[in-house]
């Protein structure tokens, strides 16, 4: 594995960890009622979207192997160019159903299962 690919990884790895310590004993309705709260974990889906985006123009064989990464950048790039359209009770939805699903992805492609 390539530096720059591993760096990659790890950041969208970090990114997940962070979210998953944001939200830890969360409800929607404190996600809902906390600007701050959202503020963060939107940052850290930018922070995953923009690096699997550049992941997959650097490390294709790599960006192939993320479930979903083309569905992943698209929400980041809802989140920056649509923020008046990103509806909260979506982004918990894909906190509490798919984000583990890629950290899980991501750990595998590290190695670190």
């Amino acid at each position: 594995m390539q530096l720059k690919e591993k760096k990659l990884l790890e950041d969208i790895r970090l990114a997940c960890e962070e979210i998953f310590s944001f939200t830890q004993g969360k409800t929607f309705n404190n996600y809902n009622q906390d600007k701050l709260l959202r503020s963060g974990v939107e940052r850290k889906f930018e922070i995953i979207g923009e690096a699997l985006n550049r992941l997959d123009k650097t490390a294709p064989d790599a960006a192939n192997k993320i479930n979903h990464i083309k569905r992943i950048i698209s929400f980041r790039n809802i989140l920056i160019h649509g923020y008046d359209i990103v509806e909260d009770s979506v982004v918990w939805d894909i906190v509490i159903k798919d984000l583990p699903l890629l950290y899980r992805n991501i750990v595998e492609l590290l190695g670190k299962s």
